[in-house]
C-alpha cells in the first residue's frame, strides 16, 4: 500500500531540523495543555511523534484514496447549477476522508478543535497532498485562511467560525475581480454598513478558488469616494446567510478538480474582520504570504510527482536493448530534475520554520508581553520569512514547471498522450507560477531584500555552519558565486536608477535564490550525514549528491547573470523595448 510520507525520507530529514525544538516549545507553551487535552503532547519527543503519526495518516490517504481518485476528478471536474457548485465524485470522497481523519484546521489551537500544529508539519502535509492531486490541495489547503481569522478576527468571530473549519467546512479568499487581478487596489466590490453593525456586499468576484465555500474572506471597498488600497476592508461572509451565487466555473487548463468561480454578490450579509481600511494594507498581505507558502508547497509536491513519474518510466522503457535511464542524456535530465526538487524543498522548509518562529512569538504576545530579546528575535524571523517567501514561491514554481516539462520529455511521444499521468502533471503545474502572484510579482517582493542585504545576511550565516568533507568543494564554489552576486548588486545599487534596478531585478533575485538554495542543500546534507536514523542518513546522502548537481547549475546561472549585469548599461535598455 502506497504511503506518500513513508516513501519519502527527505520529509523526515526536514522535520528533524534543530530549530523545531524551539518552535514546538513556543507553539506548545512548554506543553502546558497536556493536562487539559488528552491528545496534547507532554514533551518535544511526544510532539514530534504526534506529527509523524498524523503525517503517516496523510501519506497513506494520499497514496491510496486521493491519488487513486485524481484521474477521474480531472476528467469529471466540478459542475454548477442554480448558483451552487457540485464537486466531482472523487473530490467529495477526498473531502469526506479528510474530515473523518480530522485533517482540517490542522494549525488551529486545540480549544477550537484544531491539532495546534506548527506551520512546518502542516506545510509538509500540503506537500504530500499536492503530490497526490494538485487540484485537491487547493480545496484542502484553503483551511489556512483560518490563520487570518485567528490573527485578525474578534474573539467572537474566532469562536464562531474556526471550530467550523476544524470540523471540515471549507474556505475561500475572494480577492480578484474582472478589472482587479494583481492590482488589488482597484477592487470595487461595494461594502455598505447597516444599522445593526453588519454589512452588505454587492458586486462581482472572479477567479475565486473554491468559490462556493462555506466561509469566505472578502476584500471589499468600505470607504465611499476612495479608489486605492486605503479604502478597502476585509469581511467574513457566511454561506448560511445567502446572497452570493456562482455565475460560472472557469474552464481551465489544469487543476480541474478545483472549482474556479465567478461570484455575484447581491446584498450579501457580512461581518467586518479587524479594522476598516486595513483590508489590503495589512490583512490581505498576511493572507497572501500564507497562500504563497502554500503554493510553494504545492510546487514541491508536483515536482516530486513529476520526478517520480519520469524516473519510473526511464527505468522501465527500453530502447536499443537497454533501459533509457542508462543513456547519459536521460540520466542527466533526471539528476537535474531531482536537484531542482531537492533545492526547492530545502528552501520551502527553511521558509516555513521562519514563519513558525515569528508567528509563535506573535501568538505568545497575545497572552503576555515579550521580553526585549524575544521581540528582537520575532522581528528577525519576520524579516527572514518576508524575504524567503517570494523566493520559495517564485523559484519553486518555476522549477515545478521545468520538471513537469522534462517529465514529458523523458516519456517522449507517450508523454503527449493522456494514457500517462505526466500530461496531467504538465497542465496542473502551469498555474503555480501565475496564481497568488506571478513570478514577476515575487521578484518585486524580493528585490528590496537584495538591496537591503537580507539575503547576504542569510548567506553569511550559512557560511558559518559545519560542512562535511565531501561538500567543502561545493561551499567554495558557493563562496565564489556570492562574490559575483555582491559585485552585481553593487553595480546596480551604485548606478541608482530605478528603471535600471527594475530591469535587473529578476537576475539579482535569481542569483540570490541560487546561492541560498545551494547553501541550504550543503548545510542540510551535512547536518544529517551522521544521523542515527537510517532513512534520514540516506536522505542526507541523496541531498549531498543533488547539491553537487544543483551547485554546478547555479554556478553557470550566476555567472551568466553576473556577466549580463556587468556588460549591460542603462542606455542599453532601449533595445529591450517593444513597440
Amino acid at each position: 500500500m502506497a504511503n506518500f510520507f513513508n516513501d519519502n525520507p527527505a520529509l523526515k530529514l526536514h522535520l528533524a531540523h534543530p530549530l523545531m525544538r524551539k518552535i514546538v516549545g513556543l507553539k506548545e507553551r512548554d506543553f502546558a495543555e497536556a493536562e487539559k487535552f488528552d491528545y496534547a503532547p507532554v514533551d518535544f519527543d511526544d510532539a514530534m511523534d504526534n506529527y509523524n503519526r498524523v503525517l503517516d495518516i496523510v501519506g497513506e490517504m494520499c497514496g491510496t484514496t486521493i491519488a487513486d481518485n485524481a484521474e477521474d476528478v480531472d476528467h469529471q471536474g466540478p459542475s454548477v447549477a442554480n448558483g451552487r457548485v457540485t464537486y466531482a465524485d472523487g473530490t467529495q470522497k477526498n473531502l469526506d476522508a479528510c474530515r473523518k481523519a480530522g485533517l482540517m484546521g490542522m494549525s488551529m489551537p486545540r480549544r477550537f478543535g484544531g491539532l495546534n500544529f506548527p506551520i512546518t508539519p502542516y506545510i509538509m502535509a500540503a506537500d504530500i497532498v499536492s503530490r497526490a492531486d494538485t487540484g485537491f490541495e487547493n480545496l484542502w489547503g484553503l483551511q489556512d485562511c483560518a490563520e487570518t481569522l485567528y490573527e485578525f478576527g474578534s474573539d467572537e468571530q474566532r469562536a464562531k467560525f474556526i471550530p467550523r473549519v476544524c470540523a471540515g467546512e471549507t474556505m475561500s479568499m475572494d480577492l480578484t475581480e474582472p478589472d482587479a487581478g494583481s492590482d488589488l487596489q482597484s477592487v470595487m466590490l461595494k461594502a455598505t454598513p447597516m444599522p445593526d453593525g453588519t454589512w452588505r456586499l454587492n458586486g462581482v468576484k472572479r477567479f475565486i478558488t473554491n468559490g462556493d465555500s462555506d466561509i469566505h474572506l472578502v476584500l471589499a471597498r468600505s470607504e465611499d469616494g476612495t479608489k486605492d488600497g486605503r479604502g478597502l476592508s476585509m469581511f467574513i461572509y457566511d454561506k448560511r446567510d445567502g446572497g452570493v451565487n456562482v455565475r460560472r466555473i472557469e474552464n481551465k487548463m489544469g487543476i480541474k478538480g478545483s472549482p474556479t468561480c465567478e461570484l455575484v454578490y447581491k446584498n450579501a450579509k457580512a461581518e467586518l474582520c479587524g479594522s476598516r481600511r486595513l483590508g489590503l494594507i495589512k490583512y490581505v498581505m498576511a493572507l497572501m504570504n500564507g497562500a504563497r507558502l502554500g503554493i510553494a508547497a504545492q510546487s514541491v509536491g508536483v515536482s516530486e510527482l513529476a520526478y517520480r513519474e519520469a524516473l519510473a518510466y526511464a527505468k522501465d522503457r527500453r530502447q536499443f536493448g537497454k533501459a533509457i535511464i542508462e543513456f547519459p542524456a536521460v540520466a542527466e535530465m533526471l539528476s537535474v530534475m531531482k536537484a531542482k526538487l531537492d533545492a526547492s524543498r530545502c528552501l520551502l522548509y527553511e521558509t516555513s520554520r521562519y514563519v513558525d518562529m515569528y508567528k509563535a512569538y506573535e501568538d505568545v504576545a497575545r497572552e503576555r508581553s515579550l521580553t526585549p530579546d524575544e521581540r528582537k528575535e520575532m522581528k528577525l524571523y519576520n524579516k527572514l520569512a518576508d524575504a524567503c517567501t517570494p523566493l520559495a514561491k517564485g523559484l519553486s514554481s518555476e522549477y515545478c514547471n521545468q520538471n513537469a516539462y522534462d517529465c514529458i520529455q523523458v516519456h517522449g511521444g507517450s508523454g503527449f498522450m493522456k494514457d500517462y499521468a505526466c500530461e496531467r502533471i504538465y497542465r496542473d503545474a502551469r498555474i503555480t507560477s501565475i496564481y497568488e502572484g506571478t513570478t514577476q510579482l515575487q521578484v518585486v517582493a524580493a528585490i528590496r531584500h537584495v538591496f537591503t542585504g537580507t539575503y547576504l545576511t542569510l548567506i553569511d550565516g550559512y557560511k558559518e555552519m559545519e560542512v562535511i568533507d565531501g561538500l567543502k568543494a561545493q561551499r567554495e564554489i558557493l563562496d565564489a558565486m556570492t562574490e559575483q552576486y555582491k559585485a552585481a548588486v553593487e553595480k546596480v545599487h551604485t548606478i541608482n536608477d530605478p528603471a535600471y534596478s527594475d530591469f535587473m531585478a529578476r537576475r539579482l533575485v535569481e542569483m540570490a535564490g541560487n546561492i541560498v538554495m545551494g547553501y541550504l542543500m550543503v548545510t542540510d546534507a551535512s547536518r544529517n550525514a551522521a544521523s542515527t536514523d537510517a532513512e534520514v542518513a540516506k536522505a542526507a546522502a541523496d541531498l549531498a549528491r543533488s547539491a553537487k548537481v544543483y551547485i554546478n547549475l547555479g554556478r553557470a546561472e550566476v555567472a551568466r547573470h553576473a556577466e549580463f549585469v556587468a556588460n549591460v548599461a542603462p542606455a542599453d535598455m532601449a533595445a529591450y523595448k517593444v513597440d
